[in-house]
Order: structure tokens, then sequence, then C-alpha cells
């Protein structure tokens, strides 16, 4: 048996959904016929693509220095801007970083490739830099040699 307060309960609730079903379109109408769109990004909240500064010493005249170097557009001051860009693209794997050390585990010949050092600090693919360099045996000189030409070419000539 259906009592007289229910059926009015819910004449009341239909009521009221029918209310707010006729003011849902209303609100939305005052902004589309407008042309309402969001606002245009500001330069300043527009990501500025990769950056980073990479400073070499004792890698001999020519090749010390500190460099900066913007990728995704590429600028700066690295001798090799669009070199370097490519070097680290290709270098970049989901899930791997591309500075990261030489893993403590690995077995590396003990070949020392000179006194060359370097620091390449700043952000690259939405993630903070902070890598140094050395070539102090066979595993750190293909490190270096794996960022050429972000880092300058050292030892032999290439052929």
């Amino acid at each position: 048996m259906i009592s007289a307060l229910s059926i009015a309960g819910r004449r009341v609730l239909v009521s009221s959904l029918a209310a707010v079903a006729c003011l849902v379109p209303l609100t939305a109408v005052p902004a589309a016929a407008a042309g309402a769109m969001p606002p245009p990004v500001r330069p300043e909240d527009q990501p500025a693509g990769d950056h980073l500064t990479v400073v070499v010493r004792h890698a001999g005249t020519g090749r010390d220095g500190t460099y900066e170097v913007f990728c995704h557009p590429d600028g700066g001051g690295h001798p090799d801007v669009a070199g370097a860009c490519r070097a680290l693209d290709s270098h970049a794997r989901w899930g791997r970083d591309p500075f990261a050390p030489v893993d403590p585990d690995s077995v590396c010949t003990q070949l020392y490739g000179g006194p060359a050092t370097a620091r390449v600090t700043g952000s690259w693919a939405g993630r903070r830099v902070d890598a140094t360099y050395d070539r102090g045996d066979g595993c750190e000189i293909g490190r270096w040699d794996r960022m050429v030409p972000l880092l300058p070419r050292l030892g032999p000539p290439a052929t």
C-alpha cells in the first residue's frame, strides 16, 4: 500500500530534479554564447624546455669552460648546441637516466683517460640533473664518450 506522504515526497523529488535539470543548460548557455575559451598560455607559464649547465675542467685549451645548453628549443653558448641536444635525445629512454653514474658493480678496464672532469647540472626531461664525469677508468671513459658532443671529445681523433 502506498501512503499519501510518499506520493507527495516523490512529487517534490521529481519537481526538484526537473528544476535542476532546467537550470544546468542555462548556466552553460552564457559561456557558450559568449564564445568563452580558456585564456591564452602566458610565456612565463610555458615549460622552458631542457636547460643544462656544463662545466668542463682539465680537458685542455679550447675545451675547458662553462657552457649553457638549451634543448627544445635549442640555444645557448655551447660550441655545438644542436649536436649536444641530439646526443641527449639519442640516450633518452623511458625509465632510464641518461646521466646515471657507472654501476658500482661494473667490471671496468683500468685504463686512465686523463685528468678531465665535467659537471652537468640543470633539468632534462622534467628532472633535475646533477652529474659528474671523469675519465678515471674504461667505464668512466665510455660514459663520457656517450655524451660527446655535450662533453668535449677527448682521446684519439675520430676516424
